[in-house]
């Protein structure tokens, strides 16, 4: 999962019990309003929105363009003292994070924190489209923001 350069490439073969992240999600695009930054965006792909929603737990209110892996998420936060809105204080608009594809969640978090990885509090929790995701520090990880989500939602999760 995460390579030593020093080390050769093994292949695509996961270690005994070790999880792969292989395939993007999504990119998180932060802004300071969807209102503003939506239009601009159906512009340049052509297309509206795929989906809206509010992710109470990050404090966002989010618009999604494309379907499947691949997609763009603009996140505008819902509250001055949300990681995002931080974000936005201290960088201002832009890449926000990386969001990779994970069969089991509780395997890939536990994987990166083993090879030096610092998972966010609170660890697991629900994001978009009720699936489990979490989140690892960007100083243990090159500087990108890496948000791993399960590939399928959580059905013990509340519908959003």
């Amino acid at each position: 999962m995460f390579a030593d350069p020093g080390e050769p490439d093994r292949g695509d073969e996961p270690g005994a019990g070790e999880e792969r992240m292989s395939k993007v999600d999504h990119v998180g695009i932060a802004v300071n309003a969807l209102s503003d930054s939506v239009p601009l965006y159906e512009a340049l792909l052509g297309t509206p929105p795929s989906g809206r929603e509010v992710v109470e737990s990050e404090g966002v209110r989010v618009a999604f363009f494309g379907e499947g892996a691949g997609r763009v998420e603009l996140l505008e936060p819902t509250a001055a003292d949300s990681p995002v809105a931080r974000f936005l204080e201290r960088r201002g608009p832009g890449l926000h994070h990386v969001c990779l594809v994970v069969d089991d969640l509780d395997a890939a978090l536990a994987g990166a924190a083993d090879r030096g990885a610092e998972p966010l509090p609170p660890g697991i929790r629900v994001g978009a489209g009720g699936r489990r995701v979490a989140f690892l520090h960007p100083r243990s990880t090159g500087g990108v923001l890496l948000e791993m989500v399960e590939a399928e939602p959580d059905p013990r999760a509340e519908s959003p």
